[in-house]
């Protein structure tokens, strides 16, 4: 019950149904507020418990300077969590291996049990192994469930052990759009309360769901099991930066292009650690669609949400998802009575302003390796041709076996001033074609930012029609995949009668579910891969995604780009980055005259015909009508039962993690770091993707040899993101990514260290040395530069970091969720002084180190500097991003899931 300080409590009355509400106008200053803070602050009333949320706290945020730089702690209680399956798995792991550790210490292990509902979708799994082909789908379920029947069976044993979890099994969607489709309620209602929806999620695009008005964003599974044990997310009140949007989209533009502008635009602006709240004009004429397109590349641009106030936009996409028409006049109810609703003449005090005519936004891609590198379409192939000289070995100078096979003539290294490296194929049906670099050998069609924007998925079938019709298909080197983000699309698909022309093109369906765009593209053909391998081709993919970052598509594939569904589309048919595609011909038809892009790109006209008259209530109401109940496959999985799971010591995919291994009821003092050497030295911009094991596991790898070690057999190695549950096949791959660079192992790439436990610290596996390393009792840190751990919200990037013997990371910058997921499982995260870098300080890493005045924790006050010393003699006072006094308790627990598990017996 909320102390109800400031008088709030009052009641709702919609229709029949009278709900209890807590009235924002009791506080003052509340109607000033930007829609995200006025959410924040429904939340502190509700919640008021004159401990953890006191009246100051409210009126904190009712008195917010918009001005000010972060400064007061705030706790946000989120109604509910949503989960995909490759950070859900881990975050079930850990519910399962507590509720052992409660017995352990004479605790309730029913006392660990979701507080707030908690939903997880099964979309991360299927891989794209096969393509091009009518039973593609089927052939990748079937894979899908031979390699994760353990996974699942896991899944379903939590889906009956705990309350308040459901599942949404496999070949059901994206979890982001199957939230926007069906799970967000945008108006909560629980134990005759009305409030807003909030959540957080294990996924960094769970910001999709901004579009719809509900305020939410991406944690690491860490937080995630906090927020589902009922613990409130400790955060500082934020700047939100007003995104004023005026105009309309010109024809021939859509959604992906305004997104890559908006992210160049706010990434240039820098949003780290802010929200962002799109108003003006413009809103009203931005479709719910768009609204989520942008939403969901919050975490390219770096904010922590960017929300979309709620309208009769909102409104009308709740009844064409079948939402109840109680739950719609709630929802506009609700948003009108506590100033929520969107008035697009209003200007709402803002830290920050920027501004975008949508009428100024063009075509676009954005690559080679980051999302916010936002190229013009025009200029696509003049910038390629400049940054393939990157990827390409001394700006493409060919082998000397090639010189031999070919005349200078012939195959020179530059051709037009451009590497070139031409490569005869032979496909398995014994015609010829030739490969070079900037071959498109990935054009996907992929789940998240742009498959619940029925506009752009409409357009892109229009375009294989006509290609179609003008007698076009991919070029053979390409692998075409569409993984749509909920079955509606397939059903809109074939109620249009378009399905017929994405197969034709090689655009059948592969899955439901994240595909390419977390490196689950599947293989290149043999033939294709060979000759890239084998000759050092930068070849390229294309996709609808929103994350390109280097070694994340393919293994083989060094340079990606995102783009629009149709512009896929395109590209597949071009078959390379070396096509102007807005001048060139993207092929002949058959009578040989040339066909351009301008020739089969649908007018608006045709593509909004589609939309209206393929896409109905129906649907969405036949696709979620029993969505938790899944396939036959799903519902013969044998079923574990017990409030406790029966660990299998020979599964390498679900094993008992050791976090909480000796813990006692009071935690140790936290200590300095003394004699520690650098297990990695890293350079600007390393992800989460760098860091966190992803993709494909090679056999000589660590992980690799720990499988066959384990009788698995190659083919059966599966992805990383599937075995997330087995702690041991994660360390193994933590640092491990191929594109990594360590600086202390200069000329390798991938997961390699120098180890200093033996003489001259010769190169080795990162693993293998953190393990001699925690052999000899020697601590380790990490350094890095900015925008350390952006990228997706991946738990396995702390987790296994702190796993390796991680003490702490100095960089020069963090992104959020990376940082607060390090101190989540005990790794300090430390800072370089304003204007420092490892560089200017001169460190090399065979340095060892020590911090000291991290011990003024234990007095419960947190240092706002560490001194750092080495032997070398480099000394400086390290900033300690410990930014909340919730953060400090976490760190002084050994991690979160520690307090959290300390403060339930306690209860």
């Amino acid at each position: 019950m909320s102390a109800n300080s400031f008088d709030a409590r009052s009641t709702l009355q919609v229709g029949d149904e009278s709900y209890e509400i807590f009235r924002l106008d009791k506080v003052e200053g509340s109607a000033r507020l930007p829609y995200s803070l006025k959410v924040l602050l429904e939340n502190l009333l509700r919640t008021e418990d004159g401990a953890n949320i006191t009246a100051d706290h409210i009126r904190a945020l009712g008195g917010w300077d918009s001005q000010a730089q972060p400064s007061q702690e705030i706790q946000f209680t989120p109604a509910r969590v949503i989960m995909q399956d490759f950070t859900g798995v881990p975050c079930v792991v850990d519910l399962a291996t507590m509720r052992e550790a409660v017995k352990e210490l004479g605790g309730d292990a029913a006392k660990i049990n979701p507080l707030a509902p908690a939903e997880l979708v099964i979309d991360h799994s299927v891989i794209a192994d096969k393509f091009g082909t009518d039973d593609a789908f089927k052939q990748n379920v079937e894979l899908e469930y031979g390699r994760n029947r353990e996974r699942y069976q896991f899944l379903r044993w939590g889906q009956t052990a705990f309350d308040e979890f459901k599942v949404v099994p496999p070949g059901t969607g994206i979890v982001h759009q199957v939230n926007i489709e069906h799970l967000a309620r945008v108006v909560m209602t629980r134990d005759g309360k009305a409030y807003p929806d909030t959540l957080v999620g294990t996924d960094s695009h769970t910001t999709m769901v901004n579009g719809l008005g509900v305020l939410g964003w991406g944690v690491g599974g860490i937080e995630a099991e906090a927020a589902m044990l009922g613990q409130p997310v400790s955060m500082l009140i934020p700047r939100v930066v007003g995104f004023k949007l005026t105009g309309e989209l010109q024809p021939g533009t859509t959604a992906t292009d305004l997104v890559l502008t908006i992210t160049e635009m706010l990434r240039k602006h820098g949003v780290v650690g802010k929200f962002v709240e799109f108003y003006g004009e413009g809103v009203a004429a931005t479709s719910l669609a768009n609204r989520a397109t942008i939403g969901n590349m919050s975490p390219e641009f770096g904010s922590t949400a960017a929300i979309f106030p709620i309208d009769d936009e909102t409104l009308n996409y709740m009844r064409l998802t079948g939402r109840s028409e109680q739950q719609v006049a709630l929802v506009e109810a609700y948003a009108k009575e506590q100033g929520l609703w969107l008035d697009p003449k209003a200007e709402p005090d803002f830290s920050e302003k920027l501004e975008l005519d949508l009428a100024t936004v063009v075509p676009s891609i954005a690559g080679p390796k980051r999302p916010q590198d936002r190229i013009v379409l025009a200029d696509a192939k003049s910038q390629f041709e400049q940054d393939v000289r990157n990827y390409v070995k001394d700006g493409g100078d060919v082998d000397e076996a090639v010189k031999e096979s070919f005349p200078a003539s012939d195959a020179p290294a530059v051709s037009n001033g451009v590497p070139s490296n031409p490569v005869e194929v032979t496909a398995p049906d014994g015609t010829t074609y030739t490969l070079d670099h900037g071959a498109v050998t990935v054009a996907a069609i992929t789940s998240c930012t742009n498959t619940s924007n029925p506009y752009v998925m409409v357009a892109a079938a229009l375009v294989a029609k006509k290609a179609v019709e003008k007698g076009l298909t991919r070029k053979p080197w390409v692998k075409t995949t569409l993984a749509p983000g909920s079955k509606v699309v397939t059903d809109y698909f074939e109620k249009a009668g378009l399905t017929p022309y994405l197969d034709k093109v090689g655009f059948n369906l592969v899955g439901y579910g994240c595909t390419t765009c977390i490196g689950n593209s599947g293989p290149l053909p043999d033939e294709v891969s060979k000759a890239v391998n084998e000759h050092d081709l930068a070849v390229t993919s294309v996709l609808s995604g929103n994350r390109n970052f280097e070694g994340r598509i393919n293994p083989d594939v060094k340079m990606n780009y995102l783009a629009s569904p149709p512009l896929v589309v395109a590209y597949a048919l071009a078959g390379s980055m070396k096509v102007d595609i807005t001048r060139e011909a993207l092929g002949y038809d058959q009578d040989n005259n040339p066909v351009f892009l301008k020739d089969i790109w649908p007018s608006e006209a045709e593509v909004n015909d589609v939309v209206a008259n393929a896409i109905g209530e129906d649907m969405f109401s036949k696709s979620y009508s029993d969505v938790f109940a899944g396939d036959a496959q799903w519902q013969a999985l044998p079923v574990p039962t017990g409030d406790t799971f029966e660990w299998d010591g020979e599964s390498t995919y679900v094993r008992k993690p050791p976090y909480f291994e000796g813990m006692q009821m009071e935690p140790a003092p936290v200590e300095d770091i003394t004699g520690a050497r650098v297990l990695a030295k890293l350079g600007d911009s390393v992800t989460t993707d760098h860091i966190s094991p992803a993709g494909a596991i090679k056999a000589d790898t660590p992980a690799g040899k720990y499988l066959t070690e384990h009788g698995i057999e190659r083919r059966d190695f599966n992805s990383y993101g599937s075995r997330r549950g087995n702690h041991e096949v994660m360390i193994r791959g933590t640092f491990a990514n191929i594109r990594l660079r360590n600086q202390i192992a200069p000329g390798t790439e991938g997961g390699y260290t120098r180890d200093f436990t033996q003489d001259g610290g010769p190169v080795s596996f990162i693993y293998d040395a953190s393990q001699n390393y925690q052999a000899a009792g020697v601590p380790l840190v990490v350094l890095a530069g900015k925008e350390y751990g952006s990228g997706s919200s991946r738990d396995w990037a702390a987790k296994g970091t702190a796993l390796l013997g991680v003490k702490a990371v100095i960089a020069e910058s963090y992104e959020r969720i990376h940082r607060s997921n390090l101190i989540g499982m005990g790794v300090l995260p430390l800072q370089f002084p304003e204007g420092h870098t490892a560089e200017s300080l001169g460190l090399t890493g065979e340095e060892t180190f020590s911090v000291t005045g991290v011990t003024e924790l234990n007095e419960g006050t947190t240092p706002r500097t560490v001194k750092v010393t080495t032997d070398t003699g480099v000394e400086f006072d390290a900033v300690v991003r410990i930014d909340t006094p919730g953060e400090a308790d976490y760190y002084r627990n050994g991690g979160i899931l520690q307090y959290v598990l300390r403060s339930l017996i306690r209860k």
